[in-house]
């Protein structure tokens, strides 16, 4: 089993910056990729960004390209999500996710989740 636990979501002014992160722990051997979903009220899940487990391949939502970046702590076994020039759109809850697979956009794919984490960004 992996455990994924979030931080770092808050209250952000329009324009403003964030950084999450998701610790993982447990069987982190077995993971091959980790994402970042999100998801605002009355809402699908959505997809926002990933990483494969050595940092080398990255895949971004088109609506996030260009202001959110994701990467990855090695030696601390953690992923970051650094988001700039944020927008009331961006409101949501953000989970941390982890599949076996390999580099996934879709949330089926994926294995372990986090609790998430809230982002309110207000205009």
């Amino acid at each position: 089993q992996v455990q994924l636990v979030e931080s770092g979501g808050e209250l952000v002014q329009a324009g403003g910056s964030l950084r999450l992160s998701c610790a993982a722990s447990g069987r982190t051997s077995t993971i091959s990729a980790m994402g970042w979903f999100r998801q605002a009220p009355g809402k699908e899940r959505e997809f926002v960004a990933a990483i494969t487990w050595s940092g080398s391949n990255t895949v971004y939502a088109d609506s996030v390209k260009g202001r959110f970046t994701i990467s990855r702590d090695n030696a601390k076994n953690t992923v970051y999500l650094q988001m700039n020039s944020l927008k009331p759109e961006d409101t949501a809850v953000y989970y941390c996710a982890a599949t076996k697979i390999t580099i996934m956009t879709i949330k089926r794919f994926y294995d372990y989740w986090g609790q998430g984490t809230q982002v309110t960004v207000s205009s």
